[in-house]
Parts: structure tokens; sequence; C-alpha cells
């Protein structure tokens, strides 16, 4: 068994008790929740408030108590691993469960560079400084989805890498089909979505000998009940599970993609893309669609013809078919131009 971690800020640390009696979803008195805590109920009220300003929704009944609507679903790191395969389990190295970090992504590449973040696996209620694709924030209200990244390290240098990205693409996907999520599709070269909309991204990092010996950060964001108020920051149409299945438990979600993420890492060196490229393109949201590709200073537009055996995207554009590789390029419909 991994070795487990729990990493909290100082704030979100003393506020972990109150939110473990507040995620059932029901109304608690400030004198029941005080008499638990052992604190006055002046201290609870500003507990509350302090859980207000990190984006936790806290309503209160006049006469009856404070609840968060619909309650909350922490992640628990033991239960994630209780969910691992045993290939799973033989795989990770460390699991460190932050409440509140500037990003996953960043503390994964820290422990890569130091030469200690082979399989480690970092998770987050909340991130502060979370990434998309091409600089972009991604929203991540506090136990709102899946903030998860892994550290991987390979021998062979970044060709061996090509593709990568793709390939977590059907890890996540295949994840999701064990809990019936419906219409689950792979848009190139970094979503997931569902229903026609963004359901999930991934945002992969390199660091090392990129000849040689090297090391990839997987980050995965993943949407499961984002609030109201996070919309106002969504750039693209955008879902959540609990729109399409709800009820999905976090941790086992989180052990779900571990135990299909961990074993493709592992075998990817032997095969490449290759061997999940027809998985993929059974998953292709935009075959034989018209798109258009954007890259800072061109664009180009034509009919989506899937992926090459290096997941490079496809494009029939006039009768000629051209390979795109990812890097800095972005993927639209062409009726969205």
């Amino acid at each position: 068994m991994p070795e487990y971690k729990s990493a909290e800020s100082k704030a979100l640390a003393q506020l972990r008790p109150l939110l473990l009696l507040l995620a059932d979803g029901a109304v608690h008195s400030g004198e029941s929740l005080g008499e638990r805590l052992g604190v006055s109920r002046a201290a609870v009220w500003k507990q509350l408030q302090k859980l207000e300003q990190l984006g936790v929704e806290v309503s209160s009944e006049k006469g009856r108590g404070y609840q968060l609507p619909g309650g909350l679903d922490l992640l628990d790191a033991d239960a994630i691993g209780l969910g691992l395969s045993d290939q799973a389990r033989m795989l990770i190295g460390d699991l460190d469960l932050y409440d509140l970090v500037d990003s996953t992504n960043a503390r994964t590449l820290e422990a890569l560079e130091a030469g200690r973040g082979h399989g480690k696996v970092v998770l987050a209620e909340q991130q502060s400084a979370g990434r998309g694709r091409r600089g972009r924030h991604w929203a991540s209200p506090f136990a709102s989805g899946v903030s998860l990244s892994v550290g991987w390290q390979f021998n062979g240098g970044v060709p061996l890498l090509e593709g990568l990205s793709l390939a977590v693409g059907v890890a996540l996907a295949r994840a999701l089909a064990r809990f019936d999520v419906p219409e689950v599709r792979l848009k190139w070269p970094n979503d997931v979505w569902c229903r026609g909309r963004k359901l999930a991204g991934v945002l992969l990092e390199l660091s090392g000998d990129l000849t040689d010996r090297c090391a990839v950060v997987v980050g995965i964001g993943l949407n499961m009940r984002l609030p109201a108020s996070a919309a106002e920051t969504i750039e693209q149409p955008w879902i959540d599970l609990e729109a399409v299945r709800p009820g999905i438990s976090r941790n086992a979600l989180v052990a779900a993609m571990l135990n299909e993420l961990l074993p493709m890492l592992d075998a990817y060196p032997e095969s490449g893309f290759s061997r999940w490229r027809d998985a993929w393109l059974a998953l292709d949201q935009f075959a034989g669609a018209e798109v258009c590709l954007q890259s800072a200073r061109q664009r180009w537009c034509g009919v989506a013809r899937g992926v090459d055996a290096s997941g490079a995207l496809l494009l029939d554009i006039d009768g000629e078919q051209q390979a795109f590789h990812g890097g800095e390029v972005s993927l639209r419909p062409a009726s969205g131009h």
C-alpha cells in the first residue's frame, strides 16, 4: 500500500472539523455545532463566515441553524486507497491530499524535479491557481470536482510521449464508463466532453532531459458539481456530472481514474499511442465534422478525419489531408466561428 499523506493550509485545517459536521447537508444549530466542536456559538459563526469567503455556500434558517445545501462529498485518502485495484496499488507512490493548494500540477512537478515524484498523486479540494491549456485559468470551487495530478518518469525522451494526452482521455472515458456516464466523447487533443459540452480537461507538463530521461505531470480537472457562481468564469460550454449522473462518489471516481491512468502510464513506453488509437477514434466528438484550428498566428478550416498513429489530428482541407500536432493549437467547430 502507498504511504498516504494529508497536507492542508492552516486556515482550512482549522475549518475541516466544521466541514465534516456540515457535510451531510442537514440543518445543524449553532449551539449543537459549538458543543461538538468545543467552541462558542460566536466562534462557530466566525468559522462559517470563513467558509463563505472560501466559496463554500452556507445557508441559514432562522431559529433552526445552518446547512450546506446538497452537502459535501469530501475527499478521503483511505477511501480512495480502498477503491484501488491491485495493479494500481503497486504502481502508485505517495498520495497527497490538500484542502487548498496553488496548483496540483505545480506540487507534483516540484516532487519530480526533486527526484521523488514517480507515481506521485496529488489531489486538492480547491486550487487557487489551477491552470488549463494555453495559460487559461481552471475554475475549481471547493469540493466541486476532481483536481488531480499524477507524476511519471519515462526513459526515451519526449518523442516517446506523442499522443499521451489522447491516451489519458481514453483512460478517463473508461473510468466514467464504470459509472454509466452517458454520451462521453473526446475532443482533440485534451478534453473530455459529455452531451456536447466540456466535462474535463487534461494538461501535461514536462521536465527533465527532453531527449533522454524525462518526467511528465498529468493534470486533470473534472467538473462534478459546480456552483452557479463558477459558471461566470468559464469561457466555453461546460457540463458537470451532477447534471447527467448525480450521486457519484468523488472518492470512488478518483479511484477508478487511477485504476485506468496508472496502468496506462506504465504500459505507454512499450506501444505508444497506437494501443489507444482505436478507442480514441470510437469516441471522437468531431469525427467527420467541419472544424477550425487556431494557433496564435494562423487558422485552418476543414473536415476532421480522426488522428494518426502519433495522435496528430488529420484535417481534410480542400481535398488534401494535413496532420496537426497539439502544442498551442485549439480546435473549435466551424459553426462556432
